[in-house]
């Protein structure tokens, strides 16, 4: 009797059109819906919850995508928060798009692991595992791991991410064909403004590294250090977000393409055109300066809608 039942519905609507004349990453629109509801019980902190997310992309036909089972086990306190099973990534992890692009949101939206946060008065720290594929004679076996947090003091802050991918083969030997693994980070310092400011945001820096490795093939790891440097500032329903990374290319598999270039600039300017307390919808015209030669530019729309009890 103590049990309370608990649901969540979602509803995301995607637009995204991408205009990439530079052949650095792939041009392409994208839109779609996706709708995804969850169900359980809660008891003394403890959750568990199950349900389905399936995306509707347009154009194609309604089983073109395989509905994603959620299914997964949370306690959490003031202190503590840990999952385990297939949850949502979304509110979960938030890695820079050099690390994790937002596309994940669109194709992958659960993670399939654990994942474990714990917070303090100044800080929080939190880590991951997502097993993306299990290996067959035809599938790699694919896996990936993580780590994220934050220090502060006042508006002034410490942030660090640690990103670790492993892409083995399948079980058939293929020739020519070798394990690869990536590994990253990035640590940033930065300043926020105050609480009661009319303009909310922050400024921060520091460097973006990585290392990649094919396995007889690359004498080692191959290193990269850059440059990594952030501005965002919101005025009620208007924003700005301006990324700089500057020094050499970086491979992460999951990682935003035009982060492999030496120098990659992107400034979004965002409208938040929606924000009830359920319902949050922004656009974002984005501009995307390519080692100092290409422009490329990008329109993306997004209205997320969450209810539940």
């Amino acid at each position: 009797m103590a049990q309370q039942f608990e649901y969540k519905v979602t509803f995301e609507g995607i637009g995204d059109n991408r205009e990439f004349f530079s052949g650095k990453a792939l041009s392409q629109t994208i839109l779609g819906s996706r709708g995804a509801f969850e169900i359980g019980l809660e008891l003394d902190n403890h959750r568990l919850r199950g349900g389905l997310s399936q995306l509707l992309e347009f154009g194609s036909d309604l089983d073109y995508h395989k509905p994603n089972l959620t299914l997964y086990y949370q306690f959490s306190d003031e202190t503590k928060n840990f999952k385990f099973g297939a949850f949502p990534r979304r509110g979960t992890i938030d890695f820079p798009l050099a690390m994790l692009t937002d596309t994940l949101l669109y194709y992958r939206p659960n993670i399939e692991g654990l994942f474990g946060e714990v917070r303090w008065d100044w800080g929080h720290q939190n880590g991951f595992v997502d097993w993306v594929s299990r290996q067959t004679e035809i599938k790699r076996e694919n896996f990936m791991a993580g780590f994220s947090g934050q220090l502060f003091h006042k508006n002034i802050f410490l942030q660090n991410y640690v990103l670790l991918f492993h892409d083995a083969g399948p079980a058939t030997d293929i020739p020519g064909d070798h394990i690869k693994d990536y590994l990253g980070y990035a640590i940033q310092a930065g300043i926020r403004t105050a609480e009661n400011s009319v303009i909310k945001g922050h400024l921060k820096a520091g460097i973006l590294g990585s290392s990649f490795r094919e396995r007889s093939v690359t004498n080692g790891f191959i290193h990269s250090t850059s440059l990594f440097a952030e501005a965002k500032g919101r005025y009620k329903n208007y924003g700005i977000q301006s990324v700089l990374s500057s020094g050499a290319g970086h491979r992460f598999a999951y990682g935003d393409l035009f982060y492999r270039l030496k120098n990659y600039w992107r400034t979004d300017v965002i409208w938040y055109f929606i924000n009830h307390e359920k319902v949050k919808g922004r656009f974002n015209l984005s501009f995307h300066v390519l080692d100092w030669n290409d422009l490329d530019q990008q329109q993306q729309m997004s209205i997320v809608y969450i209810f539940g009890k």
